[in-house]
């Protein structure tokens, strides 16, 4: 199927241009360009031959090995091979995931803090936060 640049923009966005199976970072201009470094394809997560369709909530950028080698198995099993349960967060996914952690960093950094000292509240809140914000929420 050919896609539209646009409809490209939003499958690598998706997955905030990671594969979706191993969570190697992909090269968007790098798109059915074998060889390349970062060179992806259009994946159904439901593959065709087993009753996939090309909605877009069936389809993520994946690397060609991995596109390739995935075939006609199941998604869950493809991502099993690399110790992956989830796909990548989008872009706004992931930016919320590391707000999350960081209002999570900073209480628990101003409790602790909290046992120290009072001073030791700020410090504790801002290293926590820190801390909490810089966890990749995908572990890629």
């Amino acid at each position: 199927m050919k896609y539209t640049s646009e409809q490209l923009n939003r499958i690598y966005d998706r997955t905030s241009g990671y594969c979706h199976i191993c969570c190697k970072k992909l090269s968007f201009k790098n798109y059915g360009r074998y060889g390349e470094r970062g060179a992806w394809h259009v994946e159904h997560s439901r593959p065709r031959a087993r009753g996939g369709t090309d909605h877009g909530n069936n389809l993520y950028a994946a690397c060609i090995d991995c596109n390739l080698e995935k075939s006609t198995v199941s998604t869950r099993a493809a991502r099993s091979w690399h110790g992956r349960r989830k796909a990548p967060l989008s872009r706004n996914r992931r930016i919320e995931a590391k707000r999350s952690a960081a209002l999570a960093g900073g209480i628990i950094g101003a409790v602790v803090g909290a046992m120290v000292a009072p001073w030791a509240i700020i410090v504790g809140a801002l290293i926590g936060a820190e801390l909490g914000h810089n966890t990749d929420p995908d572990e890629c």
